[in-house]
């Protein structure tokens, strides 16, 4: 049933304008669409995600969004840290930290926030 649907993912942001400026500033992404004044649409590769204003942003715990970048992982650490992005550490199980990147075997991933708090990573794939 949804298994043959595109999924697109939400993030949930408390100002619209602070959250262009991070996306497309920092992260490199253009808007595709907006929706009223309360939505913005990115593409990102084949696929794209939706940033919208809601009361309730920046409350999740887990990583919102993933953005799988092969063996490029290094360049994009390297490139996001020169714009400011601060990365998250995290002890973690099987996983050790070189520098800003998590590594356990062959995954590598890095993780970081939005100005909201929504977690996002990077990962090699």
């Amino acid at each position: 049933m949804l298994a043959d649907t595109n999924a697109v993912a939400n993030i949930a942001v408390r100002d619209l304008d602070v959250a262009r400026r991070f996306y497309e500033g920092t992260l490199g992404m253009t808007p595709v669409g907006r929706e009223g004044d309360d939505v913005v649409a990115y593409g990102s590769g084949d696929s794209e995600f939706f940033v919208y204003r809601s009361d309730f942003a920046g409350t999740n715990q887990a990583t919102a969004m993933t953005w799988v970048v092969g063996d490029g992982l290094d360049d994009v650490v390297r490139a996001l840290r020169d714009k400011g992005v601060a990365f998250e550490h995290y002890e973690m199980p099987d996983m050790t930290l070189e520098g800003d990147v998590h590594v356990s075997g062959d995954l590598r991933v890095a993780w970081f926030k939005d100005p909201d708090g929504n977690i996002l990573n990077v990962v090699n794939g």
